[in-house]
């Protein structure tokens, strides 16, 4: 498990404000009272702490995702690509990250192998291989064609909106607009000496080091001030994989992560073992930045049992709130949380954490003084912590809402509808785009979504005429001109109002992704056979209708010209054969407006 080794910060601001010799820092050469020493390399502060066996080192950096725009979206991954690439392939165990407020580079190796892979950075970052421009972008985008999202994924969109810590939520859109130049200031102003952190394995920097971690000179940048876009919490959201996830951002603290553990344990057992209603059940505590953290519970379940889920899930929070926690259960986290204080070398693996802590100027604890607060948690402070937990909790829920537990839904659409010219859709009129001057919206059977041009934040431009909007609060617009018969005229007042800034132009878009009326015919049936076969039996049974249809009057017409006053034998061919013409018609025009009201709330969502 993951220990909070930290006093809770007076407030965040202090803590993102804190200066360099706040908290366990020290001047250069000076020893941690844990045996980690700190000093500088090339203007780069540096940790050290020994450890038999090969060298691990990483360097890091305080920019991540969070400080990215979502019109650039991907900058950083970018930089970190390139800066990568002349590594190419070979037995040195190396790898790069980027996170939400930091980037990572870290190596394993002899020093020699350390001095080479760090200094190759450095020289990287100085000047980037812009040839490669274009390849590392198409690399970023089959990297994220292939990559699973974790449970919280959906919740930052919701808490944060397409700012801060709720851009990692989001693709990266910005790969479309980037160009070189962007790409090189941001490395000149991001990846700085005084921006970074540099932590080794070992109790001295690696011969030649200090000249070859050549950094541009800058300044140290803040964690970003987080955004929010919910107007009320405990709040919910629907979400479509069939899981329960609840996150909750509070002040970092140990008795924080000792609940994240117990709050893991409650899960297992209630939901698991005892209800048998959830494969996984666990809870995660996440440092988001100096001053606060993110606690996450999740539990999956099939689609019979997810409201059985829903319920013993806010079940499990219900009783720690009420403070009815198992003793034992806080014994034994509080029993694993010490023992890694046992571990042989715990000052080498304390350094990453630590570097961590120094880029974000949050003061650590000694290993006495997290001991210390380690033991002191009780069932008392769990219970408060379980409190804070849910007074901020945002949660996913697979279907229906869960008001009955004290929890507003989070707002999903707009609070009102732009003036200017409507244009419903040509398959369905009560779903129409209004195109205004100061904005546009898009208005459904099930709720209205408003962009107003002043407050986007992200406008993709296909060259087909479409045009996506997402708005400053997370709210989305897109407009497919052929779903509307909408003129590229008739946006043009979107492409002159909306920002230069948040422009992107994408690649053009193969005719059959192209969304359209006249794409739902033979086109479709291919790509989907089964609904081709549905649809070529309601069509056939509207046929057989009209055939027995003249059937019926030419029986009727034959009857009448025999007889003034036909036989039952005779009437019962002509009954028999409006009956089967009725039920014909009645299926097929039921089949079809069944089916055309799925597509529309289909193209709604």
């Amino acid at each position: 498990m993951t220990i909070e080794n930290h006093p809770e910060p007076a407030s965040a601001t202090a803590s993102a404000t804190a200066t360099a010799t706040d908290g366990d820092t020290h001047a250069d050469g000076d020893a941690h009272p844990d045996g980690i020493v700190t000093t500088t390399v090339n203007g780069v502060r540096t940790v050290l702490a020994p450890r038999p066996g090969p060298l691990t080192a990483g360097l890091l950096f305080r920019v991540g995702s969070a400080d990215e725009t979502l019109a650039t979206r991907g900058i950083t991954h970018l930089v970190e690509h390139l800066a990568l690439h002349h590594h190419g392939l070979g037995d040195l165990h190396y790898n790069g990250a980027t996170a939400a407020a930091y980037t990572h580079f870290h190596v394993t190796g002899t020093a020699a192998d350390v001095t080479q892979y760090l200094g190759g950075v450095c020289a990287a970052l100085r000047d980037l291989p812009m040839d490669r421009l274009e390849t590392e972008k198409e690399i970023l985008r089959t990297e994220a064609a292939g990559k699973a999202t974790g449970a919280a994924h959906s919740a930052a969109l919701w808490r944060y909106g397409p700012h801060s810590y709720g851009l990692a939520a989001y693709p990266e859109f910005g790969l479309h607009k980037i160009t070189e130049q962007d790409v090189r200031d941001w490395a000149r102003t991001r990846f700085t000496r005084e921006n970074a952190v540099l932590w080794i394995t070992g109790d001295s920097v690696p011969e030649g080091l200090d000249l070859d971690l050549d950094l541009p000179s800058g300044t140290w940048h803040p964690a970003p001030e987080p955004t929010s876009f919910l107007p009320t919490t405990p709040a919910y959201f629907r979400g479509d994989d069939g899981g329960v996830c609840l996150t909750s951002v509070l002040p970092r603290s140990t008795a924080a992560t000792l609940f994240a553990g117990v709050l893991g344990k409650e899960l297992f057992r209630e939901l698991r073992q005892k209800g048998g209603y959830s494969y996984t059940a666990t809870a995660d505590y996440c440092v988001r930045d100096a001053g606060h953290a993110t606690v996450v519970a999740y539990a999956d379940a099939l689609p019979e049992k997810q409201d059985a889920l829903v319920g013993a899930f806010v079940d499990v929070f219900a009783k720690l709130r009420a403070g009815r926690v198992e003793q034992s259960d806080l014994d034994a986290v509080r029993a694993s949380a010490l023992s890694l204080f046992d571990l042989p070398d715990l000052a080498a693996a304390r350094l990453p954490a630590h570097a961590v802590d120094l880029l974000l100027r949050h003061r650590g604890l000694t290993t006495a003084e997290a001991r210390a607060r380690i033991e002191a948690v009780t069932v008392e402070d769990l219970r408060d912590v379980a409190r804070a937990v849910w007074a901020d909790a945002l949660m996913q829920v697979p279907d229906r809402g869960v008001e009955w537990a004290g929890l507003a839904a989070a707002p999903c659409d707009s609070a009102d509808v732009v003036t200017g010219r409507r244009h419903p859709a040509l398959e369905n009129a009560s779903v129409s785009v209004v195109v205004g001057t100061e904005g546009i919206s898009l208005v459904t059977p099930h709720g209205r979504a408003t962009v107003r041009y002043a407050e986007c934040v992200l406008l993709r431009s296909f060259p087909d005429g479409a045009r996506h909007l997402i708005g400053r609060d997370g709210i989305s617009v897109a407009v497919e001109p052929a779903l509307y018969g909408i003129r590229p005229s008739d946006l043009s007042v979107v492409d002159a109002s909306v920002p230069p800034s948040v422009v992107v132009v994408m690649d053009p878009r193969a005719p059959s992704r192209i969304p359209g009326p006249a794409k739902r015919g033979l086109a479709a049936a291919w790509r989907n056979p089964l609904s081709g076969l549905v649809t070529a039996a309601i069509w056939g049974l509207g046929a057989l209708g009209v055939v027995l249809a003249v059937v019926t009057c030419a029986l009727a017409i034959h009857t009448a010209a025999r007889s003034s006053a036909p036989t039952d034998r005779e009437v019962r061919p002509v009954m028999a054969a409006g009956f089967l013409t009725a039920a014909c018609a009645g299926t097929c025009v039921t089949q079809l407006r069944r089916r055309r009201g799925s597509r529309t709330r289909g193209e709604a969502t």
